[in-house]
């Protein structure tokens, strides 16, 4: 029983880890909306969200929320969730968009 509670305690502790995020500077903005991690999002400013739900595949809800955040002009997206919906090849994917940082490059 003591080896199951042990390696319980482990996998917890090691979940914890895992959410935890070092920040990372986003990419220069280009002419195009680019998809980000969330480690990337800690300096910049968020615009809004969306969500599409489209018939196909996932890389098809992800082409449509990249073409909702070029749409909206946000220079980078999260997408946060793609989930099959109840009806087969339809997909529901959201994603939070955000403009340039605000800060200077290089700047601490």
């Amino acid at each position: 029983m003591r080896p199951i509670i042990a390696l319980s305690v482990i996998l917890l502790l090691s979940a914890c880890s895992a959410l935890k995020t070092t920040p990372q500077p986003p990419p220069p903005p280009a002419d195009h909306a680019q998809e980000i991690v969330r480690a990337q999002s800690t300096n910049l400013p968020r615009l809004g969200t969306a969500s599409v739900t489209v018939r196909g595949s996932p890389d098809d809800a992800e082409r449509a929320l990249a073409a909702k955040a070029n749409a909206s002009g946000a220079s980078y997206y999260l997408i946060q969730l793609v989930s099959e919906t109840v009806a087969p090849g339809m997909w529901y994917a959201s994603a939070i968009f955000y403009g340039p940082s605000t800060h200077a490059a290089g700047a601490q």
